[in-house]
C-alpha cells in the first residue's frame, strides 16, 4: 500500500477573532494564500507538481464564500492549473481535508496535495452564513421536536451529566494557558508559525509571530470571577442537570488563523529529496448524538483504536480540541487516557480555535510535539457541530 506522509506542517499565530485582532486586517483568502506560499517556498517545491489543494472553512459566506481554497491558490501566485476545493466538516473541516488528501494519496489519485484551513472570525462571524435561515429543515425538526441546542449549551449538559464542577473546568483551562505559554517561551512554536506581515492602524507594518490568545498570567482565581456565557432559564428547566459553568475562560476564544500540511506519497517525497516527518497511520469519522454533539470524540477514538490495532497506552501524545473544557476532560475520563499526554503544548482554550483551520493546526502541533519528545504515535480528535467527530493517528518517521 502507498504510504501518505506529512512532509511539512505550518500555521499562523492566532489572532483574536474580533475587530482590532492582530490578523483582523487581512482578508481570509489572503491569509490562507500566505500560508500556502510559505509552505511551498520553505520546501523549495515546484508548485506545478501539486495535484490539489483541499481547504477547510466553516462559515462559507461573505469574504469566505465562493470556494476560498481556489481564491487562496490564485492569491498565492500558484499555477492557474492547480485546483482547490473547500470542505465543511464544521470544527473538523481541515482535519477532514487532511483525511481526504491522505486518502487520495493512498488510493493513487494524488501524488502531492496540500490540506489546509482558514477562518477569520473577526471578519466573518461564527454563524453569519446561516443567520436568520432555517438550515435544518422540517424533517430534522420533526425528528427532534424539542429542538437542538447550541454548542455552549451542549458543553453545559456534558459538564452536568459527567458531574464536572467549575473548579475542575477552570483548572484545566489555566493549565492550557500555562502549557502554551511555557512552550512559546521555550521556542517550541517557532518552527511551525509562519510570520505574517500586517499593516496596523497607524500605517506601520508589523510581523505577527506570537499567539495573541495565550494569556500566561491566567489563574484559577481569575477565571473564577467570569460569569457563565449561556444562561437561559427555559433551557435550565429543560435540562435540570445544567449548573451553568461554561464561561469565556473555559471555552476556546473566537480566533483568526490559517494552517496547512504538505502531504505526498512516500515515493514522491524520496524522488524529490524531501524528508517525510510523519505518516498517516489510521483514520476514523463518526456521527454522534446531535444534542450532545461534543461527545463524538469518544466513539471516534474507540473506532480508530480498534481499526489501528493500537491501545491508548501506545499513543505518545493526544491532541483533543478544547472547544470547551468539558470535551477533553470527558474524553480523558471515558478513554482512560494519561492527562500528561493530553494537549501537552496547550490547546484551543489558549491557542485559539479558528474553526476551519483548527484541524491542520492540531496536526501541526502534534507533529512538532512528537519530534521534540521522540514519541512514535500521535492521536488527534475533534468534536464537530451537528454531532460528528474525526480522529487521526500519525506515526513519526
Amino acid at each position: 500500500m502507498t504510504n501518505a506522509v506529512i512532509v511539512d506542517v505550518v500555521r499562523t499565530a492566532s489572532g483574536k477573532g474580533k475587530p482590532g485582532g492582530q490578523l483582523s486586517g487581512i482578508h481570509p483568502a489572503d491569509l490562507l494564500s500566505r500560508v500556502l506560499r510559505a509552505l511551498v517556498e520553505r520546501n523549495d517545491l515546484d508548485p506545478g507538481l501539486i495535484d490539489d489543494v483541499i481547504a477547510g472553512c466553516v462559515s462559507q459566506g461573505g469574504e469566505q464564500s465562493g470556494n476560498i481554497a481556489r481564491s487562496a491558490v490564485l492569491g498565492a501566485g500558484l499555477p492557474e492549473s492547480l485546483p482547490g476545493t473547500t470542505v465543511d466538516r464544521q470544527c473538523g473541516s481541515s482535519q477532514q481535508a487532511a483525511h481526504f488528501g491522505a486518502q487520495g494519496v493512498i488510493a493513487g489519485a494524488y501524488d502531492i496535495v496540500i490540506a489546509c484551513g482558514v477562518e477569520s472570525m473577526s471578519r466573518v462571524p461564527m454563524g453569519s452564513s446561516t443567520m436568520g435561515k432555517d438550515s435544518f429543515g422540517p424533517a430534522v425538526a420533526a425528528r427532534y421536536p424539542e429542538g437542538l441546542v447550541n454548542q455552549g449549551v451542549s458543553a453545559e449538559i456534558i459538564a452536568g451529566r459527567w458531574k464536572q464542577d467549575r473548579d475542575l473546568l477552570d483548572e484545566f483551562s489555566a493549565r492550557s494557558h500555562a502549557r502554551a505559554a511555557a512552550t512559546a517561551a521555550a521556542g517550541g512554536f517557532d518552527d511551525e508559525i509562519v510570520p505574517i506581515t500586517v499593516t496596523g492602524p497607524d500605517g506601520a507594518e508589523h510581523v505577527v509571530t506570537v499567539d495573541e490568545t495565550v494569556r500566561p498570567s491566567t489563574s484559577v482565581e481569575g477565571l473564577a470571577g467570569l460569569r457563565p456565557s449561556f444562561y437561559d432559564e427555559a433551557v435550565g428547566e429543560r435540562f435540570p442537570e445544567i449548573g451553568w459553568k461554561i464561561t469565556p475562560g473555559n471555552s476556546s476564544p473566537l480566533t483568526d488563523g490559517a494552517s496547512a500540511a504538505l502531504i505526498m506519497s512516500e515515493e514522491r517525497a524520496s524522488a524529490l529529496g524531501l524528508r517525510p516527518r510523519a505518516r498517516f497511520h489510521s483514520f476514523a469519522v463518526t456521527g454522534s448524538d446531535p444534542l450532545l454533539m461534543l461527545t463524538g470524540v469518544i466513539p471516534a477514538t474507540q473506532k480508530i483504536l480498534a481499526r489501528s490495532g493500537l491501545s491508548i497506552d501506545d499513543i505518545d501524545a493526544y491532541e483533543v480540541n478544547e472547544a470547551f473544557a468539558p470535551v477533553p476532560l470527558v474524553w480523558q475520563h471515558e478513554i482512560g487516557a494519561d492527562p500528561e499526554r493530553l494537549n501537552p503544548r496547550g490547546g484551543a482554550i489558549a491557542l485559539g480555535h479558528p474553526l476551519g483551520a483548527s484541524g491542520t493546526r492540531l496536526l501541526t502541533t502534534l507533529v512538532n510535539q512528537l519530534e521534540a519528545t521522540g514519541g512514535r504515535y500521535g492521536l488527534q480528535t475533534m468534536c464537530e457541530g451537528g454531532g460528528m467527530a474525526n480522529a487521526t493517528i500519525i506515526e513519526r518517521l
